[in-house]
């Protein structure tokens, strides 16, 4: 007899993935191996293990990827000081990349044929998956429920749980919940009331920071201590990159700090307004501009900012394993070698106060920037610079 086929799902253990397990079931020839990845969201093991095993799922695969997120999706994002339309700090965008990586490796070590995710019709983390999928499995078929059920709305969603026994969460208010998405860098709330931008957004959504108005009265100093351009410390003592950003997360939440709500433009067309905490990595990208300064040349911290908005548009569109992307780390990373030092920062009801940096690169000179007069700078070319860019003003 010929085996089963297999198809790897996705799985968070929540409502829509369980749905969507269910009708695989229903609607597939196949084993569903249920696939987490950890990588620092709200996770219950316990929980996602015994919904999975009520549907008769065998193999229930959590990997632990919360070191690996950072160290390798996060920090070179940082790197480039990405900003997806002014404001977002791309949390959801740059996690997608790394679980259709690990979700296509664990479909060939089990042989399955098939991958299926959760996303949305009308969202952007489908075409983040998908493309991750085809990068690192051409051949396995994509399984996209929402794009091919008869389930249009949360309210038939709802109903089909319902129909199949299946328990349907509530919110801090009794009501079906937002939609959310989190990990260790963001966590991002949509829907409901949020979806008319008229609406300011409820203050239960907060799970990481507290109103700036509400944290404390004394600012709260921390150093960050850089090395090769990433953060390789807090205060003088050397953690690991999953560790930094959650002591991070900690420090500026409860200071009111990575707060954002935004009317995005979605990589399909649609508008989207969304509430965003990215707590540590707003405080990891100001702490990274700042020893930058003091550290990079000015051609070299230009040509960075040049890329920028393309650089995350690529993020958030899926593009991470694009040649495109691939070529403009390239140019994030110039010099990156000489991006050593520690950055001290005030914290303060909202804010992030640059205190102080430190770093033993020559490329700020004490001498150059004095108001004493000194040898170290020829003010006599002075005239000469201005004269050469008074002709090109009329080219």
């Amino acid at each position: 007899m010929r085996s089963k086929k297999r198809i790897v799902l996705a799985y968070s253990g929540g409502l829509d993935t369980s749905i969507i397990l269910k009708w695989l079931q229903e609607n597939y020839n196949a084993e569903v191996i249920c696939y987490t990845a950890d990588i620092g969201q709200k996770i219950n093991i316990k929980k996602i293990k015994k919904n999975a095993k009520k549907f008769g799922v065998k193999k229930i695969i959590i990997r632990n990827l919360k070191n690996i997120f950072v160290k390798d999706y996060v920090f070179p994002m940082i790197r480039g000081h990405a900003i997806y339309e002014g404001v977002y700090l791309l949390g959801t965008s740059i996690a997608r990349p790394l679980i259709a990586k690990d979700q296509i490796a664990i479909a060939k070590k089990y042989k399955a044929s098939a991958v299926a995710h959760g996303a949305t019709g009308k969202g952007n983390d489908q075409v983040r998956f998908e493309l991750g999928y085809h990068y690192f499995g051409p051949k396995i078929k994509i399984i996209a429920p929402w794009r091919i059920w008869k389930l249009r709305s949360r309210t038939d969603l709802i109903n089909y749980a319902k129909k199949h026994g299946l328990t349907i969460p509530k919110d801090k208010r009794g009501a079906p919940p937002f939609s959310v998405d989190d990990n260790l860098f963001h966590t991002s709330t949509e829907g409901k009331i949020l979806e008319n931008p008229k609406n300011s957004a409820p203050e239960f959504i907060f799970q990481r920071t507290i109103p700036p108005e509400k944290a404390p009265s004394k600012a709260t100093f921390i150093t960050i201590n850089f090395r090769n351009g990433d953060p390789v410390g807090i205060n003088g003592k050397k953690i690991n990159p999953e560790k930094i950003l959650t002591k991070l997360n900690l420090v500026a939440g409860k200071n009111g700090i990575g707060r954002v709500d935004l009317v995005e433009n979605r990589f399909l067309g649609i508008k989207s307004r969304g509430v965003y905490e990215t707590p540590g990595g707003t405080v990891l990208i100001h702490a990274h501009r700042a020893i930058e300064s003091v550290t990079l040349d000015k051609e070299t911290m230009h040509k960075k900012d040049a890329i920028m908005s393309r650089y995350a548009e690529l993020i958030y569109n899926g593009y991470w394993y694009s040649k495109e992307r691939f070529k403009l780390q390239k140019i994030v990373d110039l010099k990156r070698n000489k991006i050593n030092g520690s950055v001290k920062l005030k914290l303060y009801k909202g804010n992030i106060i640059i205190h102080s940096r430190i770093t033993n690169s020559n490329a700020y000179s004490m001498k150059k920037v004095s108001f004493e007069e000194n040898k170290s700078f020829n003010k006599s070319n002075v005239e000469k610079f201005i004269n050469f860019h008074k002709k090109r003003l009329r080219n």
